[in-house]
């Protein structure tokens, strides 16, 4: 290891150290700190993030780049850790360190704001301080925003590189004009699905020993990872020995059982990531989609598979023995992968979830390049969502209060999920020709699939972006076609179309 790139490591050492810090007080506002305490959490994780700013914008971590751009011998890895470091720090130099702070200090504050207007299903009350947070994402995003870039395309920018508008406008399109006809097409002459059973009395103490089964069964290592409750599913990680998940828990037992092989998803990401990669800058997910598409490979292409459930279905049971008394293993794959246009995209089936993502993706466009007046923000949404899913809803909350997003500033991530679904299926249909997907499912050979991906995508961290890992992977580049081929073949069959 040269001495330029020692004297990096030790600056990213140290903020690596500052953001492990921020992320535990992420991890605890969302599960255990008390209602009361936002506010001066708030005025400590300013601080950290004001350190944080000083030590990556500082003149000791661009002399330390500067000095390992001359180097000659540095490896793949840590020439692919000095342009980490670089992006990082010229996407934050740009921007005032006071506006830094006080912004980080605003998004603390703003998801207690926004989690209170949801509650109170009260708009209103969000407005001033969604329109902070809107003011200062702008200003950020034209700090970064080289000649020429728009501010949606450098917002996008930071969640998936080489996805600017006009490809995310021709990828929506491809998903409107096919997902549209089918969804009026299964409403019009599509089978009866019945899943009234999958709403009533789930103790949320079995719940939680479902939750706990699953996770560890898809291949989540409670060695290194642990499982909480909080009011919106997330994961954060620490390291690749640090994963932490959560759920929720209600009367829709599918609801948190999804949500957990979601969330494991995630976090088996997380924990696949090579060893020589963990605590870096590269020793992460290679982006928001490929992050998505895993985390809905295990929800949706494994977890709603029928050959998923043919060595677990009698382990239900045996835990939800009332409930699901009487009710085949056909019936519950059946119910679990039940389409209906629904106002909560959280709660969304397969099929329909990808127009919740575009009815914002549209929204943020408005509100980023054509300057919306955000008060009209929950009528704009329901007009939306009358438009693509022939629902409305009747309230804020149901609404455009949904979604912890915006209060957190993170304007561009949505179209993540619907990309991270497209990416899912485009590794699904090429492992169908390198083995026995079903068939391993089936016999409950889940690791064989889990080290697949481990192996293709995981280890890499950010080493590569996601269109090179489909492109190594697949021998391919993105291709939206398999997506939409995928929920065709999926729901006529289901559908008897």
């Amino acid at each position: 290891m040269s001495k330029a790139y020692e004297r990096l490591e030790k600056v990213l050492e140290k903020t690596m150290a500052l953001q492990t810090a921020l992320i535990l007080f992420e991890w605890d506002n969302e599960t255990l700190a008390p209602e009361e305490a936002g506010a001066h959490t708030a005025r400590v994780i300013g601080a950290l993030s004001e350190e944080y700013y000083n030590m990556v914008a500082g003149d000791e971590m661009k002399e330390a780049i500067e000095a390992c751009e001359k180097e000659e011998g540095l490896t793949d890895v840590e020439k692919a850790i000095v342009k980490e470091a670089k992006e990082t720090r010229e996407q934050l130099v740009c921007i005032p360190a006071e506006e830094y702070r006080d912004n980080a200090q605003l998004v603390s504050e703003a998801t207690r704001v926004w989690s209170k207007a949801k509650k109170e299903n009260d708009f209103d009350k969000f407005v001033p301080t969604l329109k902070k947070v809107v003011d200062y994402q702008k200003k950020f995003a034209s700090y970064r925003a080289k000649d020429g870039v728009k501010l949606y395309d450098s917002m996008l920018d930071l969640y998936e590189k080489d996805f600017n508008m006009e490809l995310l406008d021709q990828f929506f399109d491809e998903l409107k004009e096919a997902i549209v006809p089918l969804i009026r097409e299964i409403k019009e002459r599509g089978k009866k699905i019945e899943n009234a059973f999958l709403t009533g009395d789930y103790p949320e103490e079995k719940q939680r020993e479902l939750a706990e089964f699953l996770a560890e069964y898809v291949g989540f290592d409670f060695n290194k990872g642990v499982l909480a409750v909080s009011a919106h599913p997330f994961t954060t990680n620490l390291h690749n020995h640090d994963v932490r998940i959560t759920t929720h828990y209600s009367d829709h037992v599918d609801s948190s059982l999804f949500s957990v092989i979601h969330e494991a998803g995630h976090g088996i990401y997380e924990l696949g990531i090579g060893d020589d990669l963990t605590q870096t800058l590269v020793g992460q997910g290679a982006s928001m989609g490929m992050h998505e598409s895993q985390s809905r490979f295990f929800e949706n292409i494994i977890g709603r598979n029928a050959a998923f459930w043919v060595p677990l279905y009698e382990k239900l049971q045996s835990i939800f023995p009332e409930q699901l008394k009487g009710v085949s293993r056909e019936q519950f794959v059946e119910a679990i992968n039940k389409a209906e246009p629904g106002l909560i995209r959280t709660e969304a089936d397969e099929l329909t979830y990808s127009l919740h993502v575009l009815i914002r993706y549209e929204i943020e466009k408005m509100i980023i390049e054509e300057d919306l007046d955000l008060k009209k923000l929950p009528e704009i949404w329901a007009d939306k969502y009358e438009e693509y899913l022939g629902i409305r809803p009747e309230n804020a909350s149901e609404g455009v209060l949904q979604d912890i997003h915006w209060s957190q500033g993170s304007f561009g991530y949505f179209p993540s999920y619907a990309l991270g679904s497209a990416f899912g299926a485009q590794l699904y249909y090429h492992m169908k020709k390198e083995m026995d997907f079903e068939g391993l499912l089936e016999r409950g050979e889940i690791g064989v699939i889990r080290e697949y991906l481990r192996e293709n995508v995981h280890r890499f961290g950010k080493l590569k972006t996601s269109r090179e890992i489909l492109k190594d992977t697949t021998g391919e580049d993105f291709n939206p076609k398999y997506y939409i081929q995928y929920l065709k073949e999926k729901y006529s069959r289901l559908y008897d179309l």
